[in-house]
């Protein structure tokens, strides 16, 4: 489907796409006089690591709402000229990732719809766990609403149009009494004509930051993408925005990620302990683990794996086929190293187990004598996030 630069969106939706969208990332800029469009693209570029399906942006500029939205990575979706058709005083931007999503452009994110009170654009990172019930809050919510208007089945969709349908003055009103109904996890962009919002689960699962810029404020999903801190998150995160999601030079509830990710792995050394002759990295974020893991251990590091940088993540690859074969061709073991020896392999995650069944057989090729897989976000003490 084309791209779309204009300020209505078609809100049919496929209907067995009921998938979580678990690690978007979300950015949002109230800026007056500042190009917004440019800064939420370089927000999103930052935070291009969680999520490379798709893109958009969605500008005000106090009197109407553009969306541009695209399937493809940041860099892709946006031109020069792209940006430049984005004008206005406040943005939110979305990257996006799916896991049994359908990877189309009707997903692409930000969502808009019409209210009453103007115009609604929204952007979400995280997973409902009450879409059903709410799904059927909007049915009938919807009654007076024209056909073309409705078919919200997806979380993102439902939240824009339970805001949208509420009987009340303004988006902030409607929000407040919207938020309390949902459940899960979920961080939140949101804005109409005139105002940005943002908000989060009550546990604060999915991360949000905010910080401020010369001429106005910033919220984005990492600190990596925002140029200072302002407001400090309550520590409740998901341990896999450590060990995998977020970048190694972000701070999450004031915590460094590369040095909570070297804790992990010295924590991991300690509770599964193994005797072996070598300790070998699955890159990027995988290696932090293993340096520590290795420090504790007294057993020699090493690299044993040859990256292809040119490969993307392979987890959030929307196709089977696509995941595996990228497998391959993202990492190589080095026999050199490999063969002959009894290894420790330290990995952050096992997501679907594609890239462990992978890694295994490679090594085995390389000629492992032994070969030993200790995973970071398995940790039982959470002593390494304190």
């Amino acid at each position: 489907m084309s791209r779309r630069p204009d300020g209505l969106l078609n809100h049919n939706v496929l209907e067995d796409d009921k998938g979580p969208q678990d690690a978007c990332g979300v950015f949002g800029v109230w800026a007056p006089g500042e190009e917004v469009a440019k800064l939420t693209f370089y927000g999103l570029y930052a935070l291009q690591h969680r999520g490379q399906e798709s893109a958009g942006i969605a500008t005000s500029d106090g009197e109407r709402i553009l969306v541009y939205k695209d399937m493809g990575l940041v860099s892709q979706v946006f031109t020069e000229t792209d940006l430049a058709s984005l004008v206005g005083n406040l943005a939110i931007g979305h990257c996006r990732y799916s896991t049994t999503g359908s990877s189309t452009w009707v997903n692409a994110q930000p969502t808009l719809r019409p209210t009453k009170y103007g115009t609604l654009a929204l952007a979400h990172n995280g997973n409902l766990t009450n879409t059903g019930d709410l799904a059927e809050l909007v049915q009938k919510l919807e009654v007076d609403v024209p056909k073309n208007d409705r078919g919200a089945t997806t979380d993102t969709e439902i939240m824009t149009a339970l805001i949208g349908l509420q009987d009340e003055k303004n988006v902030e009103a409607s929000a407040m009494a919207v938020l309390p109904k949902l459940e899960g996890a979920f961080s939140l962009v949101f804005m109409d004509e005139h105002t940005l919002y943002a908000a989060r689960d009550r546990h604060g699962v999915r991360p949000l930051v905010i910080g401020k810029l010369e001429r106005g404020w910033v919220v984005a999903s990492e600190s990596a993408a925002l140029s200072e801190m302002w407001a400090k998150p309550e520590p409740k995160g998901c341990i896999f925005e450590y060990v995998y999601l977020a970048r190694p030079d972000t701070t999450i509830a004031g915590q460094s990620i590369h040095a909570v990710r070297g804790r992990i792995g010295q924590r991991l050394a300690i509770e599964a302990p193994v005797d072996a002759d070598l300790v070998i990295p699955v890159p990027e974020s995988g290696t932090p683990a293993a340096i520590g893991y290795a420090k504790q251990s007294g057993i020699p590091y090493g690299l044993g794996l040859v990256k292809n940088s040119y490969v993307g993540r392979t987890f959030i690859q929307p196709s089977q086929t696509i995941r595996q074969l990228g497998i391959r061709l993202k990492l190589n073991p080095l026999r050199e190293i490999i063969e002959g020896k009894r290894i420790i392999v330290v990995d952050d995650s096992i997501v679907r187990g594609n890239t462990q069944r992978a890694l295994v057989r490679m090594f085995r090729e390389a000629g492992a004598l032994e070969i030993h897989v200790r995973i970071s976000s398995c940790l039982k003490a959470r002593c390494a996030l304190k």
